[in-house]
């Protein structure tokens, strides 16, 4: 049978099914990623560490996930992409939970550690699970939906940790966030629909090596990589220590009422969904830099001093950074086509170096620069972001090897 007539369109049971399912494990998997953010006063308070050792506990989660996406990709090839999804969400859930009990800083970090290794096979495997079981024409949209659930998990998973860190310890906090976590993996499990368009790669390392080689080659994806390192940074930077501003004079805020920012993340899981839909409607060229733009300004706006104008602002970098996100990264799979699993590896891994060398590089700006420095410092990033986004959009597009010839146009790449 022609794979083609197997693959998933909108508005299907099946798709319905493969909704809830990405949903789950974008949720699962940045709640358990970042539900250390919000407890870093925590940490230096209860370990006695600087702000930059402090974001070690995210960034050593993130590091290590980035390096793991790498290989995930390819024991996926070989496994398929269900079964790989569904062991990374339950282990991590486990590490998650494991590291509410760490007796020492260095366990802490060791399981945070752990915890991001066995994520690695969710990111590295959605976005190309998802290229594989639906039709072209709903690759952005499906992508929004596994964004939005990571925008949903992240919210959460703060929100949840920062009331619970406040009530009963930070232990507690991410105690929680690994059980709901491990709920999560159990609907994913229920719901992802079997793969159909999956098919075995034995590929040996060398003949692995060679596809990232290929996917190296492309210039738009290059530089596609390069703006999920410069958007992740910013991002991360602005919400690691965005809680040690709010919770110094002038403003002096508690754990719950620094938690309640995290209430913004809803408007990641809007925006993915809505820039996704408009990406697969306008195309991705016409779109990417609308997103970045929104992404700078809330940068700018957290430098000033009201706090209602910083939680706006915080708004506008969460629907900003979600939609050029879900954007950027459908993209990847529309141009790679063939080798989708070793580009979204890629720029998955762009994605999360960015975020553990940047954020941690904005402990540093933090400490010696304050708030401004910050503002600086991200708002650079945003600006390199935007730039290259002008610059990929005018690189010539691929057409689609799977479009039928029966006049349907797909996206091209």
């Amino acid at each position: 049978m022609d794979n083609r007539t197997a693959l998933i369109a909108l508005g299907t049971r099946e798709y319905r099914c493969l909704a809830v399912a990405m949903v789950m494990a974008g949720f699962s998997t940045f709640s358990l990623l970042y539900s250390a953010q919000p407890l870093l006063p925590f940490f230096t308070a209860h370990f006695a560490v600087s702000p930059e050792t402090a974001s070690l506990a995210v960034s050593l989660a993130t590091g290590p996930m980035a390096i793991g996406i790498i290989f995930a990709g390819w024991i996926a090839d070989r496994l398929g992409r269900r079964p790989v999804m569904v062991f990374s969400l339950a282990s991590a859930a486990v590490y998650g939970s494991l590291a509410g009990l760490a007796p020492s800083w260095e366990s802490l970090l060791l399981l945070r550690c752990l915890a991001g290794i066995a994520l690695a096979g969710v990111p590295a495997v959605a976005m190309t699970y998802i290229s594989e079981e639906v039709v072209p024409s709903a690759i952005s949209p499906a992508m929004g939906l596994f964004i939005a659930g990571s925008a949903l998990g992240g919210m959460i998973g703060r929100l949840g940790a920062a009331f619970a860190a406040e009530w009963f310890g930070w232990r507690w906090g991410l105690g929680a966030t690994g059980l709901f976590s491990a709920a999560a993996a159990l609907v994913f499990w229920a719901y992802a629909p079997n793969s159909t368009g999956f098919v075995t790669r034995t590929q040996s390392l060398r003949s692995a090596l060679a596809s990232y080689r290929k996917v190296l080659r492309d210039r738009a994806l290059l530089l596609l990589y390069a703006e999920g390192f410069l958007m992740m940074g910013a991002f991360v930077t602005v919400y690691n220590y965005v809680p040690f501003r709010l919770v110094a004079e002038p403003y002096a805020l508690g754990g719950s009422a620094i938690g309640a920012i995290f209430l913004l993340y809803i408007l990641g899981s809007i925006s993915s969904t809505w820039f996704g839909r408009a990406a697969g409607k306008f195309g991705v060229r016409r779109t990417f830099w609308v997103p970045l733009t929104v992404l700078l300004a809330g940068i700018g706006a957290t430098g000033f001093t009201p706090l209602w104008i910083i939680v706006g602002g915080i708004a506008l970098v969460t629907g900003g950074f979600f939609g050029a996100h879900t954007i950027a990264s459908s993209w990847v799979s529309r141009r790679a086509f063939g080798e989708r699993g070793y580009a979204s590896a890629v720029y998955l891994f762009s994605y999360y170096v960015g975020s553990s060398l940047l954020g941690s590089a904005g402990g540093f700006v933090w400490s010696y620069c304050g708030w401004p420095g910050i503002v600086a410092f991200c708002g650079l990033l945003c600006l390199l972001a935007l730039a290259i986004a002008f610059v990929v959009a005018r690189v010539p597009p691929l057409a689609d090897p799977r479009q039928p010839k029966m006049g349907q146009q797909m996206p091209p790449g």
